[in-house]
């Protein structure tokens, strides 16, 4: 250690310390083929009303496998009964459509084909999605467990499908409709143009209009459910809701990060709070990245301003709430270099030395769960109550300025209740064959 600064010195012996720790509370997890034995080891985790898991990467392939074999185990065993994702509510709806053994909905589009693709179309999902279908089977109707989206990117497709759900139920109150959304025709292949031409003055905010529709649908509740039953209401409004809210992300995405941030978060929040509200012992799994799913006042993005649907959820649900956070030290990831661009298998970057991967790496544990929700765990709570970096990748992967691209400062003891962790991990698998006896190709993603 010849060489570092006093601060510096301070530093490692802190992490080594906390290395010492974090073996000590380390427990092994099977391997994620044995869904069963990987999925029991979650099971302390069943009293909760939402369980949280995240991701470290949005193209990691055993993040997405552990996080099936613990939802499998929550559904199976426990109650669980909605799947929510970071992911859109039109796109999911399909999934659940096919997942509930319901019709699929009427659309032009294939489910996720907006980029990132490789988020949700591979191999893992696919899995999963026809594990659903199967544990649904033979269930009833009320009992089956869903699928939903609850990100809030979905402009053209949200209002598209709120469109042909009034076609069917109002045909008179469709022009009204098309006439309130036309304000935003111009914008709707590319609504970041829309964004940037209010701020310019050239273009009137629409928040006005899509509001006043989505409570001319709300008015009408009892006349719409008498015309097509409360499921298809239900996923109407949440089309409405989701066309207010995008107008207003994309119009206050050149004001600053922090509020389209916060606006986004707020929104997958209160989709998650009305699918509970919904059905009788509501029970949900959350699949988001850690940046979404772990408490955001713990962390630099809390420091400045932002929150997340962690931290509302910890504030909402209290101890019904828990947030588990995964993490990895190197191996692949699917990601791009630029937004929009062509998915790549990239190499993992080791962790940096002055990072909390570094401790769960040096830990020597390999794949392990690190749980510090109960009491009796004082000494790993204080072990990982520093501030410290942390690495976030998302879609897009830039090792050449890690540092700057990646890495931010959280307090994990605070961020997480539990954390999963793997040495080495790879990229998912793009979804390019069948899957499911009898079913097209890339079904239910396609028709």
């Amino acid at each position: 250690m010849a060489g570092l600064s006093w601060k510096q010195k301070e530093n490692e012996a802190g992490i080594r310390e906390a290395v010492e720790v974090v073996r000590e509370h380390g427990e092994t997890l099977p391997p994620i083929s044995d869904a069963t034995a990987f999925g029991s080891m979650f099971d302390r985790f069943s009293d909760a009303k939402v369980v949280l898991l995240g991701e470290a990467t949005h193209g990691t392939s055993e993040f997405y496998r552990a996080r099936a074999a613990i939802t499998r185990r929550l559904i199976e065993e426990h109650g669980f009964n909605i799947v929510a994702v970071e992911a859109d509510w039109p796109d999911a709806a399909r999934i659940d459509a096919y997942v509930r053994h319901r019709k699929v909905p009427d659309t032009d589009d294939a489910a996720f084909e907006r980029f990132p693709t490789w988020m949700w179309r591979n191999d893992e999902v696919a899995d999963f999605v026809n594990w659903m279908r199967d544990h649904n089977r033979d269930r009833p109707e009320a009992e089956r467990a869903e699928f939903r989206g609850l990100d809030v990117y979905s402009l053209h497709s949200s209002i598209q499908s709120v469109l042909k759900y009034l076609e069917k139920v109002d045909p008179e109150g469709v022009d009204e409709a098309r006439g309130r959304y036309g304000c935003l025709s111009p914008w709707q292949s590319d609504p970041a143009l829309y964004g940037r031409a209010v701020l310019t003055g050239r273009k009137r905010p629409c928040d006005q209009a899509l509001l006043d529709q989505l409570q001319s649908m709300l008015d009408r509740r009892l006349e719409y459910l008498k015309a097509d039953g409360g499921e298809a209401f239900f996923d109407a409004v949440q089309n409405a809701k989701i066309v207010h809210a995008a107008e207003h992300y994309y119009r206050i995405m050149y004001e600053g990060s922090t509020e389209s941030w916060n606006l986004r978060d707020r929104h997958m929040f209160d989709t998650l709070q009305s699918l509970l509200a919904r059905r009788e012992n509501a029970k949900a799994v959350i699949w988001a990245h850690n940046s979404h799913i772990g408490n955001a006042s713990a962390t630099a993005m809390g420091w400045q301003g932002e929150f997340n649907i962690g931290e509302l959820c910890r504030t909402a649900y209290r101890g019904e709430a828990v947030l588990i956070g995964f993490g990895t030290d190197r191996g692949t990831v699917a990601a791009a270099s630029d937004w929009d661009g062509p998915m790549e298998v990239k190499d993992v970057r080791p962790a940096r030395p002055d990072s909390h991967e570094r401790i769960f790496r040096d830990a020597g544990l390999g794949c392990f769960l690190t749980d510090w929700r109960e009491n009796g765990q004082q000494d790993l709570k204080e072990a990982l109550s520093r501030p410290r970096l942390e690495r976030a990748i998302g879609v897009i992967y830039r090792p050449e300025t890690e540092l700057y691209s990646h890495y931010f400062e959280a307090v994990m003891a605070e961020q997480f209740d539990a954390f999963v962790w793997f040495d080495e991990t790879r990229a998912v698998t793009p979804l390019t064959h069948a899957h499911g006896k009898g079913m097209p190709e890339t079904y239910p993603f396609g028709l």
